[in-house]
């Protein structure tokens, strides 16, 4: 099950966030001037590129109060189901919570059926975060939600979403080359309709892996692995989409794209074109990629003329 509606956030003051670097391996401290203005050209020429392919995406300006700096990165705050049902989610830093904005809601309810709201915000009382579908990889046709453990993503609070969405968890560890926690599953994982990006190698648990593997095979999913290195240049962070013409794509950041080998890419074209775009700004400050700037839309339309 793919989408053909986004939500992207632009951002009004984007810039490296110190209280998620202590556990996001990804983000990197430079010297880069003007951060923001940079982000924000990265944003803007991804939202006009998928526009281009027919992929709609609902743009929503970010405000300058209160101060969001990773709010570029919705789908760990809020995720929408098919059944109208929208879940928002506890998050892990502080400035992070501040992103919940109920406007946003009441943007997409114009054009949107907004069935119920399921609120797993009250763990953050208990220091237990599930980061939506940074935490989480959600295979929709197979209603599954896999997830590896981090201090961002609790099983606890994974098990309450299952039950509270009719999913079943897949949990599981992943860690870097440097045996630290990967803090988001959708940094080595991308779930499509017929394929499964993922960086088996980041697994080191040897049953873990064939739980994995038997799960794939199982929903019929042709398993693409990629390296830990691939992993580290946003390799897992893709998404399929599909645009208004019901076309399918997968879209990932330039870099991405230039990490991986031209077989993995003839075997990715031969199931959807690929679409990139440059992202480095926002990938090295941010910590996040293209996956993590898009949060699917699969609520119901209120009017099926909506065009």
């Amino acid at each position: 099950m793919t989408t053909s509606t986004l939500l992207m956030i632009r951002p009004a003051a984007f810039a490296f966030n110190p209280q998620t670097a202590v556990n996001n391996s990804f983000q990197k401290i430079t010297e880069q001037l003007h951060v923001h203005e940079k982000a924000l050209l990265e944003f803007d020429n991804f939202v006009s590129l998928l526009g281009v392919y027919g992929i709609k995406v609902t743009v929503i300006q970010d405000t300058l109060e209160p101060h969001t700096p990773d709010s570029v990165f919705p789908n760990n705050w809020i995720s929408f189901h098919e059944d109208g049902t929208i879940v928002l989610y506890p998050m892990f830093a502080n400035n992070r919570k501040l992103e919940r904005n109920k406007s946003v809601v009441e943007k997409l309810s114009e054009t949107f059926f907004i069935r119920s709201t399921i609120d797993l915000t009250e763990y953050e009382q208990k220091n237990a975060y599930l980061e939506g579908t940074g935490s989480m990889v959600l295979d929709r046709d197979n209603e599954i939600a896999y997830a590896c453990l981090s201090p961002r993503t609790n099983a606890s609070v994974l098990y309450d979403f299952c039950d509270s969405i009719g999913y079943s968890p897949v949990l599981f560890n992943a860690v870097d080359e440097m045996e630290k926690e990967i803090y988001h599953t959708n940094v080595m994982m991308c779930m499509a309709e017929t394929y499964v990006v993922v960086c088996l190698d980041s697994i080191k648990d040897s049953l873990q892996k064939q739980m994995l593997a038997d799960k794939f095979n199982e929903t019929g999913k042709l398993v693409i692995e990629i390296s830990l290195q691939q992993m580290n240049h946003f390799a897992g962070n893709m998404l399929q989409v599909e645009n208004i013409a019901g076309n399918q794509f997968l879209i990932m950041s330039t870099q991405a794209y230039n990490s991986l080998t031209e077989e993995q890419i003839t075997l990715l074209k031969s199931f959807n074109p690929i679409i990139h775009s440059s992202l480095n700004t926002i990938e090295q400050n941010g910590g996040g990629s293209a996956r993590c700037m898009m949060a699917e839309v699969f609520l119901p339309l209120k009017n099926n003329n909506f065009n």
